[in-house]
């Protein structure tokens, strides 16, 4: 018996079946947007990127107390480097001239056939003569060897003076790799902070911003943070609040002058790294204040709150050095009543500000 099978059934046919492949790529298509559209995750809420930035930040300007750190580290072993080349320079000079001195003598005995002693008073029919040249070749002799030991002495020093070289070229090359460590750092900690900042919406990053410019205690000003290259503050920008509407004690003497210095500077952009004169970071600032009053500090934080004698907070006085946070990240100078002038971080200029905006780590008396 033949089998009989059912005919396929084709509804369309030719430009038809086309027609409807067409719609039903499209179909999908939209589906998979609408579906995307709808799993796209949700905006973060403005207060956790606040905070976040904020702690990015701070962290940031730990970096950057290392980083001032390295810096001046590296500055220390490069004149170490330079003197010790220099001295071996120098070295080097006395020991060509020692060795001239010896070619020189060595030229002479060899043109003058230097006879055997013996020979020469065989020869003499003068014994006081032999006696007195004999006296003179002893004295040759002795500065032939005087000579000698100076070339011995010297060419021990160069061989030192150049290992001692070696050692502290390759120390100078730990502390630049060091130093660019700390430098990627800084920049990993603003470039993630500008990555989050950059999630909020027009409105609320212009409303950050604002506060951070203006100390606002809603946007962590003064969180103690460090600052990017290139990153200007909002110095000058019309309606600022810089924190000068309170008083400022001048203090007295050396401090006076520190103080005079820091206001000078208040408007001035943050720039981590920098010590003025047209941008400061925090321990930048204080540094270059009281070497306005003919006072040394150390370059970073965590070296300034040894420059001094420490004080309490009760004992505070115009220009002591305030310090915050656990780590001793940021600094500022106490201007009296419970204010100080500060770098505080990218976007907010060289201002006054309240001390208990940040966690008070200590103080150090200068001078």
């Amino acid at each position: 018996m033949a089998a009989h099978r059912k005919p396929k059934y084709f509804p369309f046919g030719g430009q038809a079946a086309r027609t409807a492949a067409t719609l039903a790529l499209a179909s999908a298509a939209t589906a998979t947007v609408f579906q995307g559209t709808g799993h796209a995750a949700p905006r973060p809420a403005p207060a956790q990127v606040r905070a976040q930035v904020d702690r990015l930040y701070e962290e940031a300007e730990v970096a950057t107390e290392k980083y001032n750190g390295a810096k001046e580290q590296v500055g220390r072993a490069r004149a170490a480097l330079d003197r010790l080349r220099d001295e071996a320079a120098r070295r080097t000079e006395r020991l060509n001239r020692s060795r001239d001195a010896l070619g020189a003598i060595a030229t002479a005995q060899y043109r003058a056939g230097a006879l055997d002693p013996t020979l020469q008073l065989a020869f003499t029919s003068d014994p006081d003569d032999y006696l007195e040249r004999a006296s003179l070749a002893e004295k040759v002799g002795n500065r032939q060897a005087a000579t000698i030991t100076a070339v011995r002495r010297e060419l021990g020093a160069v061989h030192r003076l150049r290992a001692q070289a070696g050692d502290q070229l390759r120390d100078l090359q730990a502390r630049e790799a060091d130093l660019r460590h700390q430098k990627s750092a800084v920049r990993g900690k603003l470039n993630a902070a500008r990555e989050l900042l950059a999630q909020l919406s027009a409105e609320d990053r212009a409303r950050y911003e604002a506060a951070v410019a203006t100390g606002g205690h809603d946007a962590g000003a003064g969180s103690g943070t460090g600052g990017a290259d290139g990153v200007a503050g909002a110095a000058g920008r019309a309606g600022q609040d810089l924190g000068l509407d309170g008083p400022v004690t001048a203090g007295t003497g050396r401090a006076a002058e520190a103080i005079s210095f820091a206001r000078a500077q208040i408007g001035k952009p943050y720039v981590w790294g920098a010590t003025g004169p047209s941008s400061y970071d925090c321990s930048g600032l204080t540094q270059a204040a009281w070497r306005a009053a003919g006072v040394t500090l150390p370059r970073t934080t965590y070296t300034q709150i040894n420059a001094g004698r420490r004080v309490s907070r009760s004992e505070l006085a115009p220009g002591d050095l305030v310090f915050f946070y656990s780590g001793v990240s940021h600094v500022g100078l106490y201007i009296g009543d419970g204010r100080m002038i500060h770098a505080p971080r990218p976007g907010a200029p060289i201002r006054v500000a309240p001390i208990d905006q940040m966690p008070f780590a200590g103080a150090t008396r200068i001078g």
